[in-house]
């Protein structure tokens, strides 16, 4: 079972794709982890990527694609994956369905977490307030700047995914056990 979270910043994805890994037992990708991760390391591309991240920018295709398809090769991605970040643009989509078919596999469900904005930002001057400003994204003119990206870059690839039938759209203002509950019926209903 291979999977999509989409959502602009702060919708709730890491949070269901959090339980959906522990009560599936797939692996979940988050490109926002592995990017964190790269960054922590300090190495030359880590430096580049902590720039770009702080500026609230999206970091380039062959960076994302080259993190992505060595994780989705790991042995612990054989059951299924999360992608949580991840792709971006059609580019990326088409780009992860060559590279999905080559391994024999595909996308078997794509969420779209639908949030209000406002309550976005609500939501990362909490998530701040409890993480200290531990993350360098955890600002509001970040996210502002990061919800603008989405807009324009990212949420067209919805009727992508829409068009391939496996588009899900879910309403993330609800509570996380209402969101959580509507995923597990989808999962199941295909798992039938």
């Amino acid at each position: 079972m291979n999977i999509i979270m989409f959502g602009p910043p702060g919708a709730g994805k890491g949070t269901q794709s959090e339980y959906i890994q522990s009560q599936y037992t797939i692996k979940m990708l988050s490109t926002g982890d592995m990017l964190r991760a790269e960054v922590a390391s300090e190495s030359q591309l880590g430096l580049k990527l902590k720039s770009i991240l702080a500026a609230g920018e999206l970091v380039s295709d062959d960076i994302i694609i080259e993190l992505i398809a060595n994780c989705i090769s790991e042995p612990e991605c054989q059951k299924g994956f999360i992608l949580d970040g991840f792709p971006r643009t059609v580019a990326q989509a088409e780009a992860l369905d060559n590279m999905l078919q080559h391994m024999g596999r595909q996308i078997d469900h794509v969420f779209s977490l639908e949030v209000d904005q406002g309550a976005l930002l609500d939501r990362i001057k909490k998530r701040a307030a409890e993480t200290g400003g531990a993350r360098d994204d955890d600002n509001e003119e970040t996210l502002r700047n990061r919800l603008e990206v989405y807009d324009k870059q990212t949420a067209p690839i919805l009727p992508y995914y829409e068009e391939k039938g496996v588009l899900r759209q879910i309403d993330g203002m609800q509570a996380i056990e209402e969101v959580t509950n509507q995923i597990d019926g989808y999962l199941k209903e295909k798992a039938a």
